[in-house]
């Protein structure tokens, strides 16, 4: 069984969408994949990513979706996890993260775990997710886009990523929203390139935009990425 983090460069990138493709291949690939949003906020009731994940993936809501065990802090103030536990009169506690993602692996073969926003962001005045993704020894997907300024900020995320001596599983490429193709095969490129010198052997895979319904999804082949291993995960 694995557990697989997906973090992206910034807020807004495109983590939800690629986290719900991710699953949607893993189960079309017969492997019992779960994911897992590790804080959620600005929403109430289900993890409003949760509830996306699962229409990408084409299935319903779990069990585990609805006792919040896939979303173990669901939190209603829209901003950064550690000010909307504070908004709530709460602190962020790792454990409680942990222990859910614990019990979803001994169901499912693998867990996606979805960050929060990027790889710096504070989950409480003690710890940010980096420092979390390192103790949990988690490998990592990073999600990067197109948009003006993504090289810088895709570079800094895979350097703060390998300097904590992580796996980098790969990176997800959204070429939405649409930038000119020269900036988007130009990015790509240098992207790849700095892949290639930093030795990270995962691929980098371009995702599409998709509709808001998140009806009739592609069936992306992100087998670049969950190679060896994840395919002897247990079904």
């Amino acid at each position: 069984m694995a557990v697989v983090f997906i973090t992206g460069i910034d807020t807004g990138i495109g983590k939800t969408v690629a986290t719900g493709l991710l699953g949607r291949f893993l189960l079309k690939k017969g492997i019992r994949a779960i994911t897992q949003k590790m804080v959620q906020t600005g929403s109430h009731g289900i993890s409003g990513d949760i509830i996306i994940h699962r229409k990408i993936m084409g299935m319903e809501l779990t069990g585990e979706d609805r006792d919040g065990t896939t979303s173990p802090y669901n939190l209603s103030f829209p901003a950064s996890p550690h000010l909307s536990a504070k908004m709530e009169a709460i602190a962020i506690d790792p454990a409680v993260i942990s222990r859910a993602t614990k019990s979803l692996e001994t169901k499912y073969g693998v867990v996606l775990l979805e960050g929060a926003g990027g790889i710096f962001v504070p989950l409480n005045g003690d710890m940010a997710i980096i420092d979390y993704v390192d103790l949990m020894k988690y490998p990592v997907i990073i999600v990067t886009t197109s948009r003006l300024g993504s090289i810088n900020h895709t570079l800094m995320t895979m350097k703060t990523v390998l300097g904590r001596g992580l796996e980098i599983a790969g990176l997800i490429y959204n070429t939405y929203p649409a930038v000119t193709r020269e900036i988007e095969e130009d990015s790509a490129d240098v992207i790849s390139s700095f892949m290639k010198q930093w030795g990270i052997q995962g691929p980098l895979v371009k995702i599409p935009g998709l509709e808001q319904d998140y009806k009739n999804c592609p069936d992306l082949d992100f087998s670049g990425i969950f190679t060896g291993d994840f395919f002897g995960a247990e079904k």
